[in-house]
């Protein structure tokens, strides 16, 4: 039986959409922290394109970084099932340091277990999946591991399933930007009384904002590559948020 493999398009479509059960309704994209944190409302807008042009282009350099080392990679073996792989592992270590935040890090890492059950559920013969799940399940036995090490992020493991989706380097940015704010539009439709379609524009807003970012960000090949660009003030949100009693997201 031939095997036929959705178009990368369709698999971008499929990853943007919120009814995907990867964990993602649990988080805000650190909107809710900001909120909490003393942002007006009426920022909003501002603050997501903001957040596309910096912290964003972290995840999304991530990702593509992650895609384009993986995009050869080899069937796991027997023999090498049980340690870390050191592609991961530097990208990974490249993406802590880029997310000073504790929080961000620990909420990344959830999200990024979530996405790993989706891929390993709808890409289960894919090499690029099977090597980060292999780094997971090294994590696992590691409990305490460094930050720089551990469970690997939700940007790790979308690039992972881009590499598997043969996925264009640019769509990989555009759908990481658009999933990120997307993710905080929804939120904030829980968080403010407002009309359904203001975000919708706030989220184009955002996407176009980045665009002039997205061919740079896509010839990251390396760990050293992924953008530096971070944001100070949501990293101490963030904080200040994971010891809330009363949250709506986790993050």
């Amino acid at each position: 039986m031939t095997f036929l493999a959705p178009h990368p398009a369709t698999v971008a479509l499929l990853l943007a959409d919120a009814r995907l059960p990867g964990g993602g309704h649990a988080h805000s994209a650190s909107l809710e922290p900001a909120l909490r944190g003393g942002m007006a409302p009426a920022d909003v807008p501002a603050w997501m394109v903001g957040r596309a042009t910096t912290v964003s282009l972290v995840e999304a350099g991530t990702a593509v970084v992650t895609a384009r080392l993986l995009a050869g990679a080899g069937p796991v073996t027997a023999a090498d099932a049980g340690g870390p792989d050191d592609r991961v592992d530097g990208v990974v270590r490249a993406w802590a340091a880029r997310t000073p935040s504790p929080a961000l890090r620990e909420a990344s890492r959830l999200l990024g277990r979530g996405y790993l059950r989706v891929a390993r559920t709808l890409w289960p013969g894919s090499a690029a999946v099977r090597v980060v799940a292999r780094h997971d399940a090294a994590a696992r036995r590691a409990p305490g591991a460094p930050h720089g090490t551990g469970t690997p992020p939700r940007a790790v493991v979308l690039g992972a399933i881009c590499a598997a989706a043969g996925m264009p380097p640019a769509d990989v940015v555009r759908l990481t930007v658009y999933d990120d704010a997307q993710t905080a539009a929804s939120a904030l439709l829980k968080l403010e009384p407002l009309d359904p379609l203001a975000p919708a524009r706030w989220v184009l807003d955002a996407c176009a904002a980045a665009e002039e970012h997205v061919l740079r960000v896509a010839a990251c090949a390396t760990p050293e590559d992924i953008p530096a660009s971070g944001a100070p003030l949501t990293e101490g949100w963030a904080e200040a948020h994971a010891h809330e009693t009363q949250r709506l997201f986790r993050a």
